[in-house]
């Protein structure tokens, strides 16, 4: 807790710095879910977290603050969760997985408030209990400007065809450096078409954004589709410009990724790699070595555009994207089409400094404006080096990615 005070000190209502909700009921009951959830936002609540046996809590400017007096328990949890997602979610928690989905509120018919969510199941107090995080999600997508996004990025953010990847850890902004690149192509001059989104779950709507050459049309995995793959396989037949897939973790999904990009489309995903080079070696280790060799010119040849993305601690609060990327022109394709793909990752290594931009160069941008601390820059260049002596040694006959392969089959 903020105020370094117990719980039991609370005077109900309030604490030293935000308070607490004045209508809170003694039991928790569905229809107390929706007001409370409105009452977090106009605090200024960036994060929800209901927790068995703890009061409830929100974040406001990074710092957790008790959003309720008394803890929930067992009964409170059932009627909240069941609001969220339904009666069936206990039963689901029961078998061992989790759920990803996003929440609405509609407050009037031209107004509403929606949330990513994750339910957990985890143990509190000796016991089976659950952990519910909500995500406050802005009423629309953030612009390219507002998120100070590089003019060669937005330049080529929209090639005729092909895949452009947004990549970087788990937190680090990519979902909405997405959805402000999109935004970007529904409110260009001549709109973009049709656009396709695959999503798990759906973050940012564009009910808002105002076009009349655009269509977007968002499905949620698994709620609309089963998976990722069946969303491009679904897209195919639909005749669109543009398709976005949420993630592409998997062979089934890379692989339709890749088709739609040489069949004429322009393919958006977002991958959990970090740095242009280890994006490429990532993917090309998805598939398997008898088919590694095909599947990875195919992907050379549809490539476009990688970018990654992490975000930083700010000097004086908040954070700051850093990122790194590559425009893969003809020029770029080409050169590595002419090498064997177990060269590619060194061979990217070298082209990014000369070709595009550096997370060593990010960071030390960022460093020398005065908007992050030496340490962060430090890292990012500590780092940038021990992954081109990873790259360097692969190159050398480590054989990174079928190593890397072999051990995701293991997994």
């Amino acid at each position: 807790m903020a105020t370094g005070r117990p719980v039991s000190l609370l005077k109900k209502g309030i604490d030293d710095l935000k308070e607490t909700w004045p209508e809170e009921p003694d039991r928790f009951l569905e229809q107390h879910v929706d007001p409370f959830l409105l009452w977090c936002v106009s605090r200024n609540a960036s994060d929800i977290t209901f927790q068995t046996s703890r009061s409830v809590y929100n974040e406001i400017y990074g710092t957790l603050y008790p959003a309720t007096y008394r803890s929930i328990d067992g009964a409170d949890m059932a009627a909240i969760i069941t609001r969220i997602y339904g009666a069936e979610a206990l039963a689901i928690l029961a078998g061992g997985k989790d759920i990803d989905m996003s929440y609405e509120i509609m407050t009037d018919r031209f107004t509403r408030t929606r949330f990513r969510v994750n339910i957990t199941a985890i143990l509190a107090s000796g016991r089976d209990g659950i952990q519910i995080t909500m995500r406050v999600l802005p009423q629309e997508p953030p612009t390219m400007l507002q998120l100070g996004v590089e003019e060669e990025i937005i330049k080529n953010w929209r090639p005729r065809q092909g895949l452009v990847l947004v990549t970087g850890p788990t937190g680090s902004g990519k979902s909405t450096l997405l959805a402000a690149g999109i935004r970007m192509l529904v409110e260009s001059l001549h709109g973009c078409g049709k656009l396709l989104t695959y999503e798990a779950p759906i973050e940012f709507t564009y009910d808002t954004v105002i076009s009349r050459r655009s269509l977007v049309a968002q499905s949620e995995i698994p709620r609309h589709l089963p998976n990722f793959a069946a969303g491009v396989r679904n897209a195919l037949r639909r005749k669109p410009e543009i398709i976005l897939v949420g993630e592409s973790r998997d062979r089934e999904t890379i692989a339709a990724s890749i088709e739609a990009g040489q069949t004429g489309h322009l393919v958006y995903s977002t991958v959990h790699t970090t740095g242009v080079a280890a994006t490429v070696r990532r993917m090309v280790s998805t598939f398997e070595p008898a088919e590694r060799s095909e599947r990875a010119y195919s992907l050379m040849e549809t490539m476009r555009l990688i970018i990654t993305q992490t975000l930083v601690p700010k000097i004086g609060g908040g954070r700051q994207a850093l990122r790194e990327y590559m425009v893969f022109d003809e020029e770029v394709r080409e050169r590595m089409l002419s090498l064997p793909f177990d060269r590619w990752p060194a061979e990217l290594m070298k082209l990014v400094p000369e070709r595009g931009k550096t997370m060593e160069r990010s960071a030390r941008e960022a460093y020398e404006a005065g908007i992050i601390d030496k340490r962060y820059y430090l890292l990012y260049a500590q780092g940038t080096r021990a992954q081109e002596a990873a790259m360097r040694g692969d190159a050398n006959g480590g054989g990174g990615a079928d190593d890397e392969a072999a051990g995701a089959q293991k997994g």
